[in-house]
């Protein structure tokens, strides 16, 4: 591979979460949603009305809605497709990288509750 350091991405968790994000040139934001989050990294799916598709290297900042508080956290495109792009973090201190852990923690949890509740659901009916 000519000697560059390529690394694999980190692994994936699947996720619904409505975001909104600004272009670092622009002083409106728009909304996406992110389908796939990792320590380093998001899918984020582009909602189709946008005017113009996200390009590899456009810089954005996005905000996180979770738990009633709003975050943020800034990254660049890697790649876009029709449909979205993938996005690479760019954190800046720890916060920023425990915001994700913190996103990453709370999907988790929501996904083991109700899991829970469905287990008990069919416990109670079998």
């Amino acid at each position: 591979m000519d000697g560059e350091n390529v690394s694999s991405p980190a692994p994936r968790m699947p996720l619904q979460l409505e975001i909104e994000f600004r272009r670092s040139y622009a002083r409106r934001g728009e909304k996406g949603r992110l389908k796939n989050i990792s320590l380093t990294g998001a899918f984020l799916e582009l909602e189709t009305a946008l005017p113009r598709k996200l390009s590899p290297q456009d810089k954005v900042l996005i905000t996180l809605f979770v738990s009633g508080r709003a975050r943020q956290i800034s990254a660049h495109v890697i790649w876009n497709s029709d449909s979205g792009c993938g996005l690479k973090f760019l954190p800046t201190n720890n916060r920023d990288v425990q915001i994700v852990d913190d996103l990453m923690y709370f999907v988790e949890n929501s996904r083991d509750s109700q899991r829970e509740v469905l287990d008990s659901i069919f416990k109670k009916v079998a």
